[in-house]
């Protein structure tokens, strides 16, 4: 059962935010690198962009906390069915985050070619989740209007404290550590330094490792095929 539901957008530290909520004892934590890991998973949230139910219980079973795309999106829902649970909503300077994101998750979106989206069906299905929930629906199509994503993003954070009880609403940006994060869950701070990952660098040179995966991996599967028709009419 989901005891920290994260409202918070992409690229606001969520993964560092999912690392400490881990080392804390408030895990295994959902986030978007845990949906690329289970296609069953990647079809069921391509489902929820298609306006179909959420099993939501059933798909954060095994997760005492979620964070990050795509879940964050529905953290009124979440808060819903998982009455209980806290709400911690990342924040960071709005321009450095919208120029992060735009150079990271906004441009991985095209990191698959769409040919291949074709004929595989979970990278059709990320695709298409991804550009639905977020691009089109969250950010209504409009990310690359960089002033109007700037109000958008201070928005969205003054509208999660309209929503949440302000005793049940953590607004954390991570540069802070520790302390308002454990104060805020009523836990002891950990003796070990803050989880501060995926920085801008590090997810650029990941984006630039798979898209050179894909290629290699597509390269190969034409080679096999070559030989194995090679070999057919010898």
């Amino acid at each position: 059962m989901l005891q920290v539901i994260g409202s918070g957008f992409g690229r606001t530290g969520t993964l560092s935010l999912k690392k400490a909520l881990e080392i804390l004892g408030v895990g295994p934590c959902y986030h978007m690198t845990e949906v690329l890991k289970r296609p069953s998973h990647i079809k069921a949230w391509y489902d929820i962009s298609r306006d179909q139910p959420a099993d939501w219980p059933t798909l954060f079973q095994d997760f005492k906390s979620t964070v990050d795309f795509p879940a964050s999106i529905f953290y009124k829902e979440l808060l819903t069915t998982f009455p209980e649970a806290k709400v911690i909503h990342t924040v960071r300077d709005p321009a450095r985050w919208y120029d992060s994101t735009y150079e990271t998750i906004y441009n991985a979106s095209s990191l698959f070619p769409r040919w291949l989206r074709k004929i595989i069906p979970t990278i059709n299905y990320f695709s298409k989740m991804e550009s639905r929930l977020i691009w089109e629906r969250l950010f209504e199509g409009r990310f690359e209007d960089r002033q109007w994503t700037l109000e958008f993003f201070e928005a969205y954070t003054a509208k999660v404290k309209r929503s949440v009880p302000a005793e049940r609403l953590l607004i954390f940006n991570i540069k802070d550590g520790w302390e308002p994060l454990c104060a805020f869950l009523d836990l002891p701070v950990p003796d070990v330094p803050f989880p501060f990952v995926n920085d801008r660098a590090e997810f650029k040179s990941r984006i630039r490792r798979t898209r050179f995966a894909t290629i290699s991996g597509v390269a190969g599967l034409a080679i096999l095929i070559l030989v194995v028709l090679y070999m057919i009419v010898l």
